[in-house]
Order: C-alpha cells, then structure tokens, then sequence
C-alpha cells in the first residue's frame, strides 16, 4: 500500500495547504455527504500539497436521549477523511472539543487516524497534555533541508479545572515542548530561524485583541469563544519569532484574520454541514500558501460553490 511521503515545495517554490475545520461528520446521512461534495470541490479546485484538519471532523456529542449521535465514531472518522485519503493528499489533524466527548478517546481515535495511509499525524510526546502534539517539515525544491515548520498542537477540549469554566487551553508542558522544538530546529540549521506556521482548533484569547485593535479581513459572527486562561503560547510564538501565523476552527461563523504584534491570526472557514452555521455564510475552507525563502503567507477561501474568496471587508477598530 502506498503511503504519504514527506512535505516538500514544488518545483515553482510554493506549498498549497486546504485547512477543513469542524466537518462534524456523525452518520453519513445527507449533511455530512454535503460536507464531502464540499470537500471533494474544494481539493479539485485547489490541488494542495497537504491538507489540516482542525479539529471537530467528527461530532461525538450525545442526543436528548443520552445516545451518542456518532454511532461508531471510528467509521465516522474513516468517511470524513476520505476525500483527502483517496485523492492520495498528506494529511494531518489537530483533534477539537467535539472529536472524543463520548464512544472514543483521544488515543484511540489517533490508534484510527494511524491507519490511514497518506496521515501524517503524530501521537506527539506522551509526558505532556494532549494527544497530536507533532512539527512537520517542508523540505525545500531541490534539496533536503527543512525549509519551513508545521507546528500541530492539541489545544484539549474542556476545562477539566474545578475554577475554570469553559474550554481547555494550550497547556504549559505543550508551550515548553514548543519552545523545546523551536530551539533544537533553529540549532539544527545553525541559527536560521525557519519559517513556521502553527494549527490548533481552539482560538487563542490574542483572536479577540486582533480584532479589538487591529485591521482585520473577513467576517465575526460569534464570540471568541477562547478558554479563560492561558499559558502563554502567543508569547512563546513571539519569544521565538519563527511562527509567522496561526490558524484554528471551533467558531464556525468567523473567518476573519487579522495581524497581532507580527503574528496572523486566522479563523478557517467552516466546513461541516451537519452542525450549526449562519445564513449567508457558506461553508467552506482556508488555502493557505507557504512560499520556499519567504515569511509572507498568502490565503484566501474556496467555498462550497466553487467560488473563491479574498480580502473580504476590512474591520477596522474603534480605539479611545
């Protein structure tokens, strides 16, 4: 069987990634067919050299009568998949907050993401929070030298502490591992800070302050629904300078990105069918373009209907 290979920049000096977020896949049924036309167009459209899932690609909540609404959660995760599997794409994850609530834990969904043949996830280090805490090079066109970074991180699902309500956080023994690669990638290329981007589902707080302070593009229609605390990962970002922008999911209604102290901060665009959503609000993805010896990323959506989206309209802050 053949298998995924390692990320490279094509020959033209560009790296093409569709980030699918909060597919929401449960049964098969209608909606999450909806969801894989969606999928199919987008990675037609757009050819990419590796796709990121951010989290939410299966929704194991329960039903009013306590079932679980994804019957078999692993079969779930093979369909929602398939669209990348079988066009043979790489392909990565970051779990979300919906992806293991019941029927299936983290380390068993990652047992099942293992098995595909073109995943290029990682269960990450087993000493620190999360599951999928993973770095992936891009090696450059013509050689082997890591051109850029992939970071991958596991931003949990719930609080789990007894005075901290709401959703979970990057966690400090995350931020370290981070801080921990960052610094053996930088020795390994005799101080050359790689460019790097970083994915995980969960916004950071700092999406809020990009969008209270900044100019920022696309579209708000919900609440930054971050976790209430932190443990530094923006900063950690910043302290290392090689993560140029960051992307996540959980909000499906906003889209927008925005820059922050030199870091983009960008929402992906919903993909899912079978979950909530806002009239006027297509579903969708975010292509993102990584160019070999450049810091600048490029991005725009491919919505569900073929159409693509730039630079939509500007937010500009109101400040004093």
């Amino acid at each position: 069987m053949e298998s995924a290979k390692e990320l490279r920049f094509r020959k033209d000096g560009t790296f093409t990634i569709v980030q699918f977020t909060d597919i929401h896949w449960q049964d098969g049924g209608e909606l999450d067919l909806q969801s894989k036309a969606a999928m199919e167009l987008v990675l037609d459209a757009e050819q990419p050299d590796f796709v990121m899932f951010t989290g939410d690609v299966i929704y194991t909540g329960k039903h009013s009568d306590g079932s679980c609404s994804c019957g078999d959660p692993k079969q779930a995760f093979r369909e929602a998949v398939a669209a990348a599997e079988q066009r043979s794409i790489p392909w990565g994850i970051v779990f979300g907050n919906h992806d293991t609530e019941n029927g299936i834990t983290r380390d068993e969904l990652m047992v099942e993401v293992l098995k595909h043949a073109y995943t290029l996830a990682e269960p990450g280090p087993r000493d620190i929070h999360g599951t999928g805490n993973y770095v992936l090079p891009v090696f450059g066109a013509d050689d082997d030298q890591a051109a850029a970074l992939l970071y991958c991180l596991d931003s949990g699902d719930y609080s789990g502490h007894p005075r901290v309500p709401g959703y979970d956080w990057i966690r400090h023994d995350q931020v370290q591992w981070y801080l921990e690669k960052s610094r053996e990638w930088k020795a390994r290329r005799q101080d050359v800070v790689l460019p790097a981007i970083a994915f995980f589902h969960i916004p950071l707080p700092e999406y809020q302050e990009v969008w209270d302070t900044e100019i920022c593009y696309g579209d708000k229609n919900e609440e930054v629904c971050a976790a209430r605390t932190q443990a530094g990962f923006f900063s950690a970002m910043l302290e290392q300078g090689d993560v140029t922008a960051a992307f996540c999911g959980h909000d499906h209604t906003n889209d927008y990105w925005g820059e922050l102290y030199g870091i983009r901060l960008y929402y992906g665009r919903a993909t899912g069918f079978n979950t909530y959503g806002k009239e006027g609000f297509p579903r969708g993805a975010r292509v993102i373009r990584l160019t070999e010896n450049e810091r600048n990323v490029d991005s725009w959506l491919r919505l569900a209907d073929g159409s693509v989206v730039r630079h939509q309209a500007e937010h500009r802050p109101v400040i004093g």
